[in-house]
């Protein structure tokens, strides 16, 4: 199992982590232009936009970092609920957007994270 969530949690804070530095680098314009499934930048301003950015590295970093190098491990799975929120609130967009797909592909990472979360919950109770 610990192989599992190390591996699921490293890949989706790798994830993240280019979500989030190519939100902060790329012009709003460019960053829609990468997938049809970005449009939802345009129901937001520059301001939130780096803030969702910023969230999305700090939820990362989160991830991978309490745990790997075992300072307040508890951090790890707290973050993987952050980010379900997050996604919870992505999916909330897709839906007022009536973008089924993309809010179908957000409610899985939101399934992820929950599951990361139960994962890390439970490795850390059992230490």
């Amino acid at each position: 199992m610990d192989a599992t969530l190390w591996t699921i949690t490293i890949i989706a804070a790798l994830a993240y982590t280019a979500g989030g530095v190519s939100l902060l680098l790329m012009s709003r314009q460019r960053y829609r232009a990468l997938a049809t499934s970005q449009q939802w930048v345009d129901d937001f301003g520059d301001r939130h936009l780096d803030a969702i950015a910023v969230i999305k590295l700090t939820g990362a970093t989160g991830l991978v970092l309490p745990a790997a190098a075992g300072v307040v491990p508890i951090l790890t799975p707290v973050a993987a609920c952050g980010l379900a929120l997050f996604m919870a609130g992505a999916a909330t967009t897709r839906f007022r957007r009536s973008e089924w797909p993309a809010m179908a592909a957000d409610i899985a990472f939101l399934a992820m994270f929950v599951f990361l979360a139960w994962g890390w919950f439970d490795v850390l109770a059992d230490a």
